[in-house]
């Protein structure tokens, strides 16, 4: 028997599928916003229990360790002096360690820099009593969050990764370990690590110490603050476009990125793999140049050589890091992409005029490299490939053209105000520049932000005065007294001169402050 249905029912039924499905819909997003929040929660309640255990751990040592110190760790700003003074038992590893987890504590309430704090710091102080004492002996550490650690998540800011735990140290984690250091905690990123900010829906914000309004930069944003508040004497981050560099700037901090492949990347989490055009680098951050120096002296070992083949058996060069012989520096303060902040401008030019004093020649390379300045979007260099191949032979060849030996340009700076660095990724070609190129690079503090650099600010127009210049502007306005670096460059594999050369601007600086 067929059975008629009248039109308004068929489209009551209609209306009540629509609504239905509607409300199916509604249901399944509301419990996946619902779980996300719940699964953000958990973990933001795990890391409270981590800073609580590291507490714990903090005052377990402190109560075994009776050795009485002649040495206050603050005052301690290099690796060598902080070693030396371990190997010939001035002062002990443990007592090293709780002085250093205290300041991180006390960093991370203030600053939110840390993510996780690494409970097994204290049976590796266990061991440290049966091993020879190696460069880095009783080092406390700190590492970026996305360098793999056994037992813990590497989320680089992201859901997917949570509650993943790495099954095996990354080889930086375990070279550093042969070498007697112990990494104590992980720090804070921006998500995806694509940012110069640094904050993650996971984690939060990390904020500049030396200004709450101001962001450290990113990616390795919660090393370099953790390291200017004291709280750490030796990061190592990640650089695919300034990770390293712009953070150690920001902070008022050291920061070098050596030429790809130098140290082994083997165990990294990424969140976009196959990337190779922009090539990344592991490296360290540090209060000075000498203890990033160090720091890669002790990790260029046979250790390493072995435990990641692909990287180049080449140890770090001594002769050329100490050499004292005049440079030839070529410099320039724009390279005809952006136009950098008046202050960053003058401590370009003040750095030149150090170098050239103190007799080192000193060619402004205006007409050479910075013609080759642009370099275009990432995006068509990643299509590219043979295109940057070409770009790079044909900065080397304007490099050698202009007959030197180093490089000193901008760095980006001063500390952009939280919520701008998104906007403004254009600004990063002083940076992203030597990735592509994959020359070494690092940055070394000379000056800080005057009145008459932010007065001189105020008739900042960029190259076109567009939304971005006038972004720029707002980014770094209100700067005065913060801190400005520069930026120092070699051809590759040269990472040892270097770091000579950012030993040398670090040196004439401090020399200036004294006369």
């Amino acid at each position: 028997m067929k059975i008629e249905v009248h039109k308004s029912v068929k489209i009551e039924i209609i209306c009540i599928i629509f609504i239905s499905i509607v409300l199916s819909l509604n249901l399944m997003r509301w419990l996946e916003i619902r779980n996300y929040h719940q699964t953000i929660l958990r973990v933001r309640s795990r890391r409270e229990e981590s800073l609580k255990n590291m507490e714990k751990v903090m005052d377990g040592i402190k109560t075994m360790d009776t050795f009485q110190t002649k040495i206050d760790h603050e005052h301690l700003l290099t690796l060598r002096d902080l070693q030396k003074s371990i190997k010939i038992s001035d002062v002990s590893a443990s007592y090293i360690l709780h002085a250093y987890m205290e300041k991180a504590l006390e960093a991370t309430k203030k600053f939110n820099c840390i993510t996780d704090f690494l409970p097994e710091c204290q049976t590796r102080l266990s061991e440290l009593q049966d091993e020879p004492k190696g460069p880095l002996y009783g080092i406390p550490i700190s590492i970026k969050e996305n360098i793999n650690c056994k037992g813990h998540d590497s989320t680089c800011g992201l859901r997917k990764f949570i509650n993943k735990p790495i099954d095996e140290d990354c080889v930086i984690v375990q070279v550093l370990k042969i070498q007697g250091a112990i990494p104590f905690v992980k720090t804070n990123v921006p998500q995806t690590l694509f940012s110069y900010e640094c904050s993650n829906p996971i984690y939060g914000q990390t904020i500049n110490p030396l200004n709450p309004k101001r962001t450290p930069g990113g990616s390795s944003g919660g090393e370099a603050a953790l390291i200017a508040a004291g709280g750490s004497i030796l990061g190592i981050g990640t650089d695919v476009g300034g990770s390293i560099r712009l953070p150690a700037a920001f902070c008022g901090i050291c920061g070098f990125k050596p030429t790809a492949n130098r140290l082994s990347k083997k165990g990294l989490s990424v969140n976009s793999t196959g990337q190779r055009t922009v090539e990344s680098s592991v490296g360290p951050l540090a209060r000075d140049v000498d203890s990033l120096a160090y720091c890669m002296k002790a990790l260029l070992c046979e250790d390493m050589f072995e435990l990641d083949p692909t990287v180049p058996p080449l140890p770090f060069n001594d002769m050329i890091y100490s050499d004292t012989k005049p440079m030839k520096i070529g410099y320039f303060e724009s390279d005809g992409y952006w136009i950098p902040s008046p202050s960053i401008k003058r401590a370009v030019l003040e750095t030149a005029q150090l170098l050239k004093d103190a007799g080192h020649t000193s060619p402004r390379v205006v007409a050479g490299i910075k013609a080759t300045g642009g370099i275009g979007s990432v995006k068509e260099l990643w299509k590219h490939h043979i295109a940057a191949m070409a770009y790079r032979d044909e900065y080397v060849n304007a490099w050698k053209r202009q007959n030197i030996e180093v490089l000193l340009c901008p760095s980006l700076g001063p500390a952009f105000n939280i919520g701008y660095a998104g906007e403004l990724s254009v600004a990063s070609s002083y940076m992203v520049i030597f990735n592509l190129l994959n020359f070494p690079a690092g940055v070394v503090p000379v000056t800080h932000v005057t009145e008459e650099d932010e007065k001189e600010l105020m008739n900042y127009t960029g190259f076109l005065n567009d939304i971005w210049d006038k972004t720029f502007k707002k980014a770094v306005a209100g700067g005065v007294d913060l801190p400005l670096a520069v930026q120092c460059v070699a051809l590759p594999w040269q990472d040892e001169l270097c770091l000579c050369f950012m030993k040398e601007v670090e040196r004439l600086v401090n020399l200036k402050k004294i006369t």
